[in-house]
């Protein structure tokens, strides 16, 4: 922590964690092992290629790249490395003057060890820039190498493509988090509950820059790490009521369901933030796997219509409607199942009231059959026929009467 006072005040200024915690050798990265040991071969060996990093933001691109030069060029590291962002300087003038100019200039270094420029955000170039990059890679390839790191490789030119090594990074698991969040802890004395790291793992997504800003800024803000902290500084809709809303969609509860996505959304939260957290919900939430499917299938559709544009409460309310809808349908099929072996038992001459009851019954269907005396009675009974004519008149309300 640096210092600086004044005759009326004294500020401190402190490093973020993000770089002060910046791993500095390629063994310290977290997670993406496959991709990692790769780049340990290429630092043991000294020999890197051009290489693309390509991957979800806050993954280790950028750290990855930093650690290798650190690694291959040791205390020439300031001299022989150059790191750009290309989301910045994109422009083919960048490429025409300051890589250039850094790939000519004369480094001295190991053996066998050549000038790094790191590019980072590298899918942001223009087109031009690129094309002028490819270029540049095949004149200075004897001293020089590349390595580009960007979110979606597929906005990289073929030609650069074919000249360099893909590397790719995934999501980080919330072990993996969670693991280096303790370090920083214990190193910063950061005071916490287990459900405060939780929620910084959640709100992370995947990404470690993310989760050690948060980190950060809750502990500076509150001096504290706890649930409730934590989402007052990340500012999200909050899981545990996008969790009640499913769990009224399953019970039913239409009405709660929609009270309380309005609440989320008077809040101030837009469209796509509520469905990304409801999207996260779904996924981990324990249901049966069919409703799961169509729950994230009706989620998908949703938050394609809210990209599209139609950012507002009625795409919201849309999609409660139709989850609930799917339960709907569901019980519907069940209801159909459950007339199936009322009817049957009629036939066999059990008293038809009871196999009535035994149908609404659902599961219990069976066994409240098999107690139920035999009764001599006609192979359909009217009571099955209304039954089944309401479980019709239901699924057609339901699919808005094509059912």
């Amino acid at each position: 922590m640096a210092a600086y006072s004044s005759s009326s005040s004294i500020s401190y200024y402190e490093i973020p964690w993000v770089e002060k915690y910046r791993p500095t050798k390629v063994a310290d990265v977290v997670g993406n092992g496959d991709a990692l040991s790769r780049l340990q071969v290429i630092a043991r060996d000294g020999n890197m290629p051009n290489l693309i990093l390509s991957g979800p933001p806050g993954t280790g691109k950028t750290t990855s790249i930093l650690a290798l030069a650190h690694e291959l060029l040791g205390p020439n590291f300031k001299e022989g490395v150059l790191e750009l962002n290309a989301s910045d300087d994109r422009g083919i003038d960048v490429v025409r003057n300051k890589i250039k100019m850094f790939a000519q200039k004369k480094v001295t270094l190991p053996p066998g060890r050549h000038k790094v420029i790191i590019l980072d955000e590298a899918d942001s170039m223009t087109s031009g820039a690129q094309q002028a990059l490819r270029r540049t890679m095949e004149i200075y390839s004897n001293s020089t190498r590349f390595a580009l790191a960007c979110n979606t490789s597929s906005k990289i030119i073929e030609p650069i493509q074919s000249r360099c090594a893909l590397v790719r990074f995934s999501r980080l698991s919330d072990h993996e988090i969670l693991g280096r969040l303790m370090i920083v802890v214990e190193a910063e004395k950061v005071p916490y509950v287990p459900e405060g790291l939780e929620a910084i793992i959640f709100t992370a997504d995947g990404d470690m820059r993310q989760a050690l800003n948060n980190l950060q800024a809750t502990f500076s803000g509150f001096c504290f790490v706890n649930q409730e902290n934590v989402f007052k500084v990340c500012d999200q809709p909050h899981p545990l009521h996008v969790k009640n809303m499913v769990r009224n969609v399953l019970e039913g509860k239409f009405d709660d369901a929609c009270a309380g996505l309005k609440q989320l959304y008077d809040l101030g939260y837009s469209p796509t933030d509520i469905i990304t957290t409801l999207f996260r919900i779904i996924k981990n939430y324990d249901m049966a796997e069919y409703l799961k499917l169509e729950f994230l299938k009706e989620t998908g559709f949703a938050h394609m219509r809210i990209c599209d544009g139609v950012g507002s409460l009625l795409q919201l309310s849309a999609l409660n409607f139709l989850l609930w809808r799917v339960i709907g349908v569901q019980f519907h099929s069940q209801m159909l199942i459950e007339i199936q072996a009322c009817n049957n038992g009629i036939r066999a001459g059990r008293q038809p009231p009871l196999i009535l009851l035994a149908a609404i019954s659902g599961p219990t269907a069976n066994t409240a059959v098999a107690a139920i005396p035999s009764h001599p009675t006609s192979p359909l009974h009217p009571l099955t026929m209304v039954l089944a004519a309401c479980s019709t008149e239901c699924l057609s309300g339901l699919s808005g009467g094509d059912g």
